[in-house]
């Protein structure tokens, strides 16, 4: 029996894929595919009702559910558009089954809910496996990547890095950030490091804490660190809260940081016109004019 229903769906194939077609056509104005264009909306049916048909014929391999799956994350689709596809394809198969039957009783019925359960149901399980071990894997990348990402330590001048760091810091990030402040200080040989809190929100006592331990751990491997970028709300925070950062060199910007490591490293910026003019001055004097 479940050898005939099947024949008869895939021998109708075209038939069953219209009233497909026109059922999730019907769902885009009220779900997450709204916004999606009618040409990648209508192309991505036809590529998901064609896996289905691929799957139920025993042509389809894991290859092809893995690809599907991870177009869908890229495209930003959620998982309901699979399982909600595949609803209505059981639906509309066993409705255009049951339409072929002159006679149909409650165990014709049953046989018929029963015979697309089955095919249905495997690629339901496959699917949504495969989009999330694609998503899962997706999301370790990009948690790999925001790690190295989070907090940087960048070489400007021999002996001078800075690490800029964005965002809120906890506990998580504040371990990554000492981490990547001693082994790049070593790494680059520095002697002092510009930490930029520019772009931290908000400076708790917590987030206080952190930044003083990355500096004293700094400093003991022989470096001197430079907090740079406390906005006066932040002063004001700091010292509401009794927080002492007297142990290292405090500025406002990291222009006057940078400025501040040039001064610790016996080096300074020298103004390109003014020396242009000086050794004029000295060419003039050795000419006689």
């Amino acid at each position: 029996m479940d050898k005939k229903f099947k024949e008869i769906a895939l021998t109708n194939s075209d038939t069953i894929v219209h009233m497909w077609l026109d059922e999730i056509d019907s769902l885009k104005e009220q779900n997450y595919t709204a916004t999606v264009s009618d040409e990648l909306f209508e192309s991505t049916n036809r590529e998901f009702v064609n896996v289905i048909f691929t799957s139920i014929k025993g042509e389809g391999s894991t290859k092809t559910l893995e690809d599907f799956s991870e177009k869908l994350i890229n495209l930003g689709w959620p998982l309901s558009y699979i399982t909600d596809g595949l609803q209505v394809f059981r639906r509309v198969t066993v409705e255009f089954i049951l339409g072929q039957s002159e006679q149909v009783d409650s165990d014709y019925i049953s046989n018929v809910l029963k015979s697309v359960d089955r095919w249905v149901e495997p690629i339901i399980r496959q699917l949504v496996n495969e989009y999330s071990g694609s998503w899962e894997h997706i999301v370790s990348l990009q948690r790999v990547a925001l790690q190295e990402l989070s907090a940087p330590l960048i070489p400007v001048m021999d002996g001078i890095t800075v690490m800029p760091l964005i965002g809120t810091i906890d506990t998580e990030r504040a371990k990554l950030i000492m981490e990547n402040l001693l082994e790049g200080a070593i790494k680059h040989n520095s002697d002092v490091v510009l930490i930029d809190i520019t772009g931290v929100p908000v400076v708790d006592t917590m987030v206080a804490h952190h930044i003083i331990q990355a500096a004293e751990a700094v400093r003991l491997i022989g470096s001197t660190c430079i907090l740079v970028g406390i906005r006066p709300e932040i002063a004001q925070t700091i010292v509401n809260l009794g927080i002492d950062l007297g142990k290292f060199p405090t500025k406002s910007s990291l222009k006057k940081g940078f400025q501040k490591a040039l001064e610790m490293t016996n080096r300074k910026i020298e103004d390109i016109e003014t020396k242009d003019e000086e050794i004029e001055t000295i060419l003039n004097s050795l000419t006689g004019e």
